[in-house]
Order: C-alpha cells, then sequence, then structure tokens
C-alpha cells in the first residue's frame, strides 16, 4: 500500500484529500455503527496526526498541484504561443492542410476547434470518396498580443486629471 498505510488508512486520506471531513473521512474507512459520534472524532482525529497519514495527504496534494499548476509564466508561454503564431505551419510545402497529429505543440495550441467532413463524388452507391475538408478555427491573435502588450505595461489605460484651483474658488 501507498506509504505502508493499510488499506483503511489509505481510504481514510483519499477521503480527505477528496474533501471529506476527518469524521466523515473515518466513517468512509472503517466500520463505525456502533461509534459514537465523539469516540470516531477522537480517533479520526487521532489517525490524522500520524506521521504516515500526514506525508501521505501532502505527497497527494502535491503531487495534484503540480499536475494543475498555473503560473504566470505559463499563462504568458500560452498567449505568446497565440501571438506570435505562423499560419504557414499548419500546411505541408505543396499548401496541403497537415493532419492533427503533424502539427507541433505551438501550433497545436492556437487551434480554438477543427472540423474534418468527408468529401464524395457523385450519388447513391456510385459515390466515391475524395478526401476531406478541413477546416482551422484558430484562437483570437488580436486578443493574446492585447493580453501580453497590457501585461508588459505598454498601454496606459489610467487617466490623470489635474486640477489648479481650490475646491473654495468652485463655491
Amino acid at each position: 500500500m501507498a506509504d505502508n498505510l493499510t488499506v483503511k488508512q489509505e481510504k481514510f486520506v483519499q477521503g480527505l484529500f477528496a474533501g471529506l471531513s476527518q469524521r466523515e473521512a473515518y466513517k468512509q474507512a472503517f466500520n463505525c455503527v456502533n461509534m459514537k459520534a465523539e469516540t470516531i472524532d477522537v480517533k479520526a482525529c487521532n489517525l490524522a496526526k500520524m506521521d504516515k497519514v500526514r506525508a501521505r495527504l501532502e505527497k497527494l496534494q502535491n503531487e495534484y498541484k503540480e499536475r494543475n499548476m498555473v503560473t504566470k509564466e505559463r499563462v504568458l508561454q500560452e498567449y505568446a504561443r497565440l501571438g506570435f503564431f505562423d499560419p504557414r505551419k499548419l500546411f505541408n510545402d505543396d499548401g496541403s492542410p497537415k493532419g492533427i497529429h503533424e502539427l507541433d505543440d505551438d501550433t497545436a495550441a492556437v487551434l480554438a476547434g477543427l472540423e474534418v467532413m468527408e468529401v464524395y463524388e457523385g450519388y447513391g452507391e456510385n459515390r466515391e470518396f475524395v478526401g476531406y475538408l478541413k477546416k482551422y478555427k484558430l484562437a483570437n491573435k488580436l486578443g493574446a498580443l492585447d493580453s501580453i502588450a497590457r501585461h508588459l505595461g505598454m498601454f496606459n489605460d489610467k487617466v490623470t486629471v489635474t486640477i489648479d484651483k481650490k475646491l473654495e474658488d468652485f463655491v
């Protein structure tokens, strides 16, 4: 079991990680049918204080943070992908559109949508498959550049008003 926890201890930790109270996590992990609420609370508190239980919960929380880390640098990187995107990267040298699996990460990040339709020639039993019609929908490049510029302080959205007269002069 993870970090030398018993199955029930791991279930308790998973309950805490999922957002349950200590009491509810304990009741989920252990048979508490004949226990008073106070007894459950004491046992749950003691279990939660155990070093290996705390270490396992901390490990789960750190793994979650790493998987879902959103930083200023990452957001700026995504804006840069959108703002400095070169649409030529969507096409092969012969002008045909690349398949989605052929796009590099920067190019794929710019796609807001992709529509693929099969194209046929003829009707009924006589129709023949000709190819695919691919439509790429791109993210808003101007919006990304605007956000980058605002972050860099290139736009001054503040208006400064200076009044040379005193309030008494207006009354």
